[in-house]
């Protein structure tokens, strides 16, 4: 299998460094983790309290999985910690101010997981668009027996509204210009190397838009700024995918603006409070809802594993991190 990263040698004496891991993770990763290190499994220790404050100061790495948080008070009970690799390109999990003030160093997985997870936008778009469930389980029940299936909206047309023209979402905006669609995006800044027309502001992306994909990063400068004004904006023929963060929208007023038509549907593989998705989210038959599963080929969940090993291996070679997130820059000594 081509990785998007080269694995590193592995080279004598790392197997004596203590490394924490907070959760599942893939085999391989797993795999890799217990070969190139000492490995502690969080999940796997009956009384985690105890075990870090008589083990705690031997660990000077953590391989932060995705979604389980790494908090402060994780942090604090590490005085050796020197890195966390995180598993995924976002890292809201991660306590990023604690780390910094410590002096620890977070990374994450970018660019291997892009291409994936563009992919997994452009087919959720098309899914929400055209009712594919539905239509696959309008034939499963039999009813084609009876007449054909409604007629869905279209692509055809359409004004795609980008919010965050990182890597994804500009991978995702090199997809969608194949289609022949209109492409404007809002970013905390405008980029001058994209063809695509800047928008000021986020309502103002979503009224100029009525397809608004959420590509930005999750954290409290993003938190609900998908709110009832957006989705309004967006109006009654608009369309949301979400592949960024849950908490970049307000639910509630997500299913409010479902239930009373103000937007048409929304194609979503986050959720505010994952994996517990609203049942009255889950009621409403013109929203494709998926269970976070962007990146989730055996392929790239692989590389990610891959290039979060590689952060540790490069990190305790000397060489500093491979991808350090912007909070937590590195440079050279001397």
């Amino acid at each position: 299998m081509t990785m998007s990263t080269t694995p590193m040698s592995r080279s004598d004496g790392m197997a004596s460094i203590d490394i924490l891991l907070t959760g599942a993770t893939v085999p391989s990763a797993r795999a890799m983790l217990g070969e190139n290190f000492s490995l502690h499994s969080l999940p796997d220790i009956a009384d985690p309290d105890t075990w870090l404050a008589r083990e705690g100061a031997r660990i000077r790495a953590i391989a932060a999985t995705n979604g389980v948080p790494v908090p402060e008070r994780l942090i604090d009970a590490l005085p050796a910690l020197e890195i966390i690799a995180g598993f995924g390109v976002g890292y809201d999990n991660i306590d990023v101010a604690a780390a910094r003030r410590r002096g620890v160093v977070v990374t994450n997985t970018p660019d291997v997981l892009t291409d994936e997870v563009a992919d997994l936008t452009v087919g959720l778009l098309l899914a929400t668009i055209r009712q594919i469930p539905q239509a696959d389980r309008y034939l499963r029940a039999g009813k084609w027996l009876e007449k054909p299936f409604p007629f869905s909206a279209t692509l055809r047309g359409r004004t795609i509204g980008i919010f965050g023209l990182g890597r994804i979402g500009l991978a995702i905006a090199h997809r969608l210009a194949a289609f022949g669609v209109t492409i404007v995006y809002h970013n905390r800044n405008p980029r001058d190397d994209v063809p695509y027309r800047y928008i000021g502001t986020l309502k103002e992306l979503a009224a100029q838009a009525d397809v608004l994909i959420v590509a930005t990063p999750g954290g409290a400068g993003t938190h609900h700024t998908v709110n009832g004004e957006v989705l309004a904006a967006l109006g009654r023929d608009g369309v949301l995918v979400n592949i960024g963060r849950g908490s970049i929208v307000d639910e509630a007023a997500l299913v409010d603006a479902l239930e009373r038509d103000v937007i048409l549907s929304a194609g979503l593989d986050v959720f505010e409070d994952e994996p517990r998705v609203p049942a009255a989210l889950q009621a409403i038959e013109r929203a494709v809802l998926l269970p976070h599963v962007g990146s989730a080929s055996v392929h790239t969940r692989d590389a990610m594993g891959q290039l979060m090993v590689d952060n540790l291996r490069s990190w305790f070679a000397g060489k500093g991190p491979l991808t350090p997130v912007p909070e937590t820059p590195w440079t050279p000594k001397g």
